[in-house]
């Protein structure tokens, strides 16, 4: 059976926390587990809200907030910029491909007015600890325009001197001046979007761009002293194999960002339409796909990068990994992060928030966002209030997808439930993953193995009530 050796762990947020080598995690186990799973990102997962949760429901929750007064732990504001200049035939955000410049004015003034909608909720000044950029491509807004977004979010929340200020990249729509420029717009971390370096691949998803144009990227970036770096990579994209996925890791880890995120491509061309452009035929099969992952995970642990979760890799001194040493790790709509669990804003089309035992969700299109706009309405067109088990399976996944181990006696007493006798059928359900290897149980709590964390998501999806329903909506846990 064919293996491959995983680099050592100093971590303690798994159960073991021995820092000790683990034993090689065979590619049969990573295709056994090659099935349809949730990232996570929130439990329940976005593809549970309803639109029966509407505006009202939303200020509810923002009213509850401010009554917290001081009290209440600083926001997170997350702001979707939908435009991107080409279509990547392999995305499935909400974009919107366009070559209309003045398009990103008039939205804009689109989001002023949604942020004036909760300041008059919120309160003006609210505390915010964490901004973060993302889309579409948010650098399709010029500078000026930029400069704009960020005078308006400051004169509506008071920002944590020395938190976090992150911005989505598209390598090809910057240069040497735009990093500095959003260096002095008060940005600390970048994620540049590479996905792959192969020219051949890049070609058949419609993104090209040279890999030296990324270097030189980097290499500005860190001498304007950008905290922290990151790369996206995709694997099971068309065109890709052993060879040449391995030459693309070989230039990321020369390329030595502080974090990689690498992504499954996850193909469901009937629900994104740009992936009706990808030829089947030319994606690699599941055995291939599962060879890059282990061979991505062999290659970046033995380059000195320390496995976060899931997706996700970082230097041993960067904030993340940090974080996962310390069992401080939290995940939000943006993936693994250092901040504690709170409260987060989205702001603009499609963007997902959290407030309170509450998700919301903006409307999707343009239109219908800026119809909602224009009525003085929030654009909150669904979401979900959260059920006691849904509070309570939340806060069992998102042990084991952050820390990897669940305390039955402390989860129990918080929720005044016997754990054993309320998850009855979920520990039945773990037995396999027991005789895996994956999973250690004792009387007392459950403790993710270090070979176990490599598959968290599907220890994870044992607790998830909703998921059983319908999996096929999911990405590939591998």
């Amino acid at each position: 059976m064919t293996s491959i050796a995983l680099a050592p762990d100093t971590g303690t947020e798994t159960g073991t926390g021995t820092g000790t080598v683990p034993a090689p995690l065979p590619i049969d186990l990573l295709r056994q587990f090659d099935v349809p799973g949730p990232r996570y990102t929130s439990y329940p997962t976005a593809d549970c809200f309803v639109e029966s949760f509407g505006e009202n429901d939303y200020v509810r929750a923002l009213a509850q907030r401010r009554a917290a007064g001081p009290e209440a732990p600083p926001l997170s504001l997350y702001v979707h910029i939908p435009f991107c200049e080409s279509l990547c035939y392999y995305c499935a955000c909400n974009k919107i491909v366009t070559r209309h410049r003045e398009w990103g004015r008039q939205y804009l003034a689109y989001l002023a007015r949604e942020v004036e909608l909760q300041v008059a909720q919120l309160g003006r000044s609210a505390t915010v600890s964490h901004l973060h950029l993302g889309g579409g491509s948010p650098t399709f807004l010029d500078d000026a325009e930029l400069g704009e977004l960020m005078a308006l979010l400051h004169r509506a929340f008071a920002f944590v001197p020395g938190g976090e200020r992150s911005i989505e990249i598209d390598p090809r729509t910057v240069d040497a001046q735009r990093l500095s420029n959003l260096a002095a717009l008060g940005f600390n971390r970048l994620s540049f979007g590479v996905q792959d370096f192969d020219p051949a691949v890049q070609e058949a998803v419609h993104r090209i761009q040279p890999a030296s144009q990324v270097f030189a990227l980097m290499d500005e970036a860190r001498s304007l002293g950008f905290e922290s770096i990151n790369v996206d990579l995709i694997y099971g994209l068309p065109r890709q194999n052993d060879a040449s996925f391995e030459r693309t890791l070989a230039q990321v880890c020369e390329l030595r960002p502080d974090r990689i995120a690498l992504y499954a491509y996850a193909h469901l061309p009937e629900r994104f339409k740009p992936q009706r452009r990808i030829h089947a035929e030319e994606l690699p099969d599941a055995a291939a796909r599962v060879r890059m992952l282990a061979n991505a995970i062999a290659r970046l642990t033995g380059a000195g990068y320390v496995y976060i979760g899931m997706d996700h890799f970082a230097l041993p001194d960067d904030p993340l990994a940090v974080a996962k040493k310390q069992g401080r790790l939290h995940r939000d709509f943006q993936g693994y992060g250092t901040r504690p669990e709170g409260d987060l804003i989205a702001l603009g089309v499609s963007g997902i928030g959290r407030v309170g035992a509450t998700y919301s969700q903006n409307a999707k299109s343009l239109d219908d966002y800026r119809a909602l706009l224009d009525q003085g309405r929030l654009p909150v067109v669904r979401g979900l209030a959260l059920s006691r088990d849904d509070l309570l399976r939340r806060e069992v996944i998102m042990a084991l997808m952050c820390r990897g181990r669940l305390d039955f006696d402390a989860i129990g007493e918080a929720f005044a439930v016997d754990f054993r006798r309320y998850f009855a059928t979920e520990f039945a359900a773990l037995g396999p993953l027991v005789a895996d290897g994956l999973v250690r149980l004792s009387d007392h709590g459950l403790a993710v193995t270090e070979e176990g964390w490599f598959l968290v998501r599907a220890v994870a999806m044992v607790f998830d009530r909703h998921c059983r329903a319908n999996r096929t909506r999911f990405s590939r846990v591998v």
